[in-house]
């Protein structure tokens, strides 16, 4: 068993803090608009506005995390404090409410340059796996989203929450949601489906959202929250939502591109 007393900064200068979270979300962006351009970008159109929109895929999944965090996870407490919304470094962050902001800007910017939103979507679909890997490692070393108790012998301490060992449940998503989810991507990339635009993201959303439905059961819920309907939490309630929306966008453009 594993003893977590990690310190979330990184880097301290002076009064200066840079912390494990921030440099993963930087690692993730700087990796996915690589191997985007480099492997993923087929269509020259699409490769010439990628920076511009990943841009706003940026502001998009800050903003909408952050608004997905105050209406999914802690509504009432922003709605007494609303100026503690802008306080981002506190914390508090909602991958759901981010990939929302995503699809919300993709299809204004897709609108605006007059292309398919899927062929941007897709491409972030692939390599969204990399970012959410650092993030669930980031999450570990801040002793955050922790598991429940456990006697497995993999078991973590989290010295800075209690003496108890628990699930390593940031763990666990970063290997079921970062690296397994993206290889699979690659096996569909790799057999063409790029060339079906919305049948990756629908295999993104519908795998994340199995993974995280069934890793949730080793976390801890929100504490301000617990669990809202039948033993499940708001994050399993919202992957079962996104879960079905993946499944209608596999069955819906595969079926199109088959019959065109």
């Amino acid at each position: 068993m594993f003893t977590n007393n990690f310190d979330p900064v990184a880097i301290q200068i002076f009064s200066l803090e840079i912390r494990w979270y921030s440099i993963a979300y930087i690692i993730g962006i700087l990796i996915g608009w690589y191997l985007s351009k480099k492997y993923f970008i087929s269509k020259r159109e699409i490769r010439e506005k990628f920076d511009d929109y990943l841009t706003y895929v940026i502001l998009s999944i800050i903003i909408g995390g952050r608004l997905g965090y105050v209406l999914f996870y802690n509504f009432n407490y922003y709605l007494s404090y609303p100026l503690d919304i802008l306080k981002i470094w506190q914390g508090g962050m909602s991958f759901h409410g981010g990939l929302l902001g995503i699809i919300f800007i993709t299809i204004w910017f897709s609108k605006k340059n007059n292309h398919n939103p899927f062929h941007y979507l897709d491409i972030i679909s692939i390599v969204a796996p990399i970012g959410i890997f650092f993030g669930r490692i980031s999450n570990f070393i801040n002793s955050e989203l922790y598991g429940t108790v456990t006697s497995v012998p993999w078991g973590v301490k989290f010295a800075q929450i209690d003496n108890l060992y628990r699930h390593p449940s940031q763990l666990y998503e970063a290997v079921f949601e970062g690296l397994i989810l993206f290889l699979i991507l690659l096996i569909f990339k790799k057999r063409n489906f790029l060339d079906l635009p919305g049948v990756i993201s629908g295999i993104f959303l519908a795998f994340y959202s199995l993974f995280r439905f069934f890793i949730e059961f080793f976390r801890v819920p929100d504490e301000q929250l617990g669990f809202i309907i039948f033993n499940l939490t708001m994050g399993q309630i919202i992957s079962f939502i996104f879960f079905i929306v993946g499944i209608y966008l596999i069955m819906t453009k595969y079926e199109i591109q088959e019959k065109s």
